[in-house]
């Protein structure tokens, strides 16, 4: 046999790889005033941490070469478009993650950085698996190995109050969720007598009440996964309380997976019953998109503000879904993609603004862009695109994802999501405000890492690129999309 890097598998098992290269030097590593020592400790968790780092590119590589139509397991593990994208989407978002956090100086990130990397590429893997997975036992157990270990991180820095408080909510309402989706798999295991997800639409078209009620507790679960209402209580304590390159992080590829799944199992599974969805898709839509914004009015802590700033957006990502056509669902994508770019960009601002201030208060903010106009400059874009803007990505999303439901019809529903919009740019531009109209309470320049400042600059090129040019962006979501709608299961429609 031969090595083939665009066989099915070749990323994970290239990650699972990395897991244990990270696993074992952190074994090995001790403080350099231990003599025995095989690896000597170079400073803070950078050899860890540069080590994930080159991994991810190169596992980013691997998909890269990925064969689209690949298929393992008796299709229950496939390579499609939407699998290849979706890969290259968790990756890129992980070693963003990981550029940022490479300039965190904590004694415990640095006493502990083997365990943090560890859980972290722990989390991708699954991420990667759940992107390919055609089976209900398969696709469970993906989103288990995602989100395991995002309890972990998120109270990772342990002597803070505030983190194992918000690690333990997120992991309490974490487990109910994954009851609720083992439920809603024990039913349709039931009905279809099979786990894999071509059963699925017979079962559907045959009107089973059981069938419905645990697609019905499926959905609910998923709604978890990507912080949609009602069950979205868990992310603005998770966000104010982690650390923020991880929060970056968390507030994108967990969400991200979540859609993936979604539109695996309710587009691409579902078959002709698609359409059954679509009113309910779009009353959560809804009132996401109203909470989000209207809970992020009276922030006064900016992870806050953009937590609930990103339950908004979650809402205005189910718009598109809720159209449940080929083009929704590429326009659902592009905005997972311009989505990344725009919020991890914020908050790696906050970051380092954080570290200057040693405060996450928007008061901090004031007179930003006379003390570091350019640091000022990069939120008010990344602002901005998450408030739809033109012309930055931020507003090719909006405006796609609205155009996808207006051609369903759904017109009542652009427009409550029109009138956020301009809601949303209320709080955005507080924060603008405080930047550039209100006058600085301290002096002296915000020192920005050079790594720190490479992620955001890289995120600022990915905002400004998406929003000059954005058709290679939308063709490329649209094969991906046209992937899923190819599916056997999808034929159909």
């Amino acid at each position: 046999m031969t090595f083939d890097p665009g066989m099915p598998l070749v990323p994970e098992v290239a990650l699972f790889g990395l897991m244990v290269l990270v696993l074992l030097v952190g074994l090995l590593r001790r403080p350099a005033t231990d003599p025995g020592s095989p690896i000597p400790d170079p400073g803070p968790s950078s050899a860890i941490g540069w080590l994930t780092l080159i991994g991810l590119a190169l596992a980013f590589g691997l998909t890269l070469l990925a064969r689209e139509g690949a298929t393992l397991f008796s299709g229950s593990f496939v390579n499609d478009s939407l699998a290849i994208f979706s890969k290259k989407l968790f990756i890129a978002a992980a070693a963003l993650s990981v550029l940022a956090s490479l300039t965190l100086r904590q004694r415990s990130f640095n006493r502990r950085a083997a365990e943090y990397h560890f859980v972290l590429i722990a989390s991708v893997l699954g991420m990667l698996v759940l992107a390919s997975a055609r089976d209900l036992i398969l696709l469970f157990v993906s989103f288990e190995l995602m989100s395991i270990p995002l309890y972990v991180l998120t109270g990772f820095v342990k002597r803070d109050d505030a983190a194992p408080e918000a690690a333990l909510k997120f992991f309490l309402v974490g487990t109910a969720s994954s009851a609720v989706i083992v439920y809603g798999i024990s039913f349709i295991i039931g009905v279809t007598g099979s786990t894999e997800l071509s059963a699925i639409p017979v079962a559907l078209a045959a009107s089973d009440p059981i069938m419905m009620l645990g697609m019905t507790l499926l959905l609910a679960g998923l709604g978890f996964k990507i912080a949609a209402f009602p069950f979205h209580m868990w992310a603005p304590d998770a966000y104010e309380a982690a650390s923020t390159p991880f929060v970056a992080w968390l507030a994108v590829a967990p969400k991200a997976a979540g859609f993936i799944a979604i539109i695996r199992l309710y587009v691409e599974g579902v078959g002709a019953a698609t359409l059954v969805w679509m009113p309910v898709v779009a009353a959560v839509a809804g009132m996401t998109i109203i909470t989000g914004n209207l809970m992020a009015i009276p922030q006064h802590n900016i992870k806050r503000l953009l937590a609930y700033s990103g339950i908004a957006h979650i809402g205005y990502m189910l718009v598109g879904l809720a159209a449940l056509t080929s083009n929704g669902i590429a326009m659902v994508l592009f905005y997972l993609v311009a989505y990344l770019f725009g919020n991890m960009g914020a908050f790696f601002v906050v970051e380092a603004v954080a570290r200057s201030e040693d405060s996450e208060e928007i008061d901090a903010y004031k007179g930003l862009a006379q003390r570091s106009p350019l640091l000022a400059l990069a939120m008010l874009i990344f602002l901005l695109s998450l408030g739809g803007i033109p012309f930055v990505a931020g507003f090719w999303a909006k405006l796609y994802v609205f155009l996808a439901a207006i051609d369903r019809g759904m017109y009542g529903l652009v427009f409550l999501g029109a009138v956020l919009t301009v809601v949303a740019l209320y709080y955005y531009l507080l924060v603008a405000r405080r930047m550039y109209i209100e006058a600085p309470v301290r002096s002296g320049r915000i020192q920005v890492p050079p790594l720190l400042g490479l992620a955001i600059l890289i995120c600022l090129l990915g905002v400004v690129g998406m929003g000059a040019w954005p058709r290679p962006w939308v063709d490329a979501t649209q094969r991906a999309a046209a992937s899923v709608f190819a599916a056997p299961s999808a034929s159909t429609r």
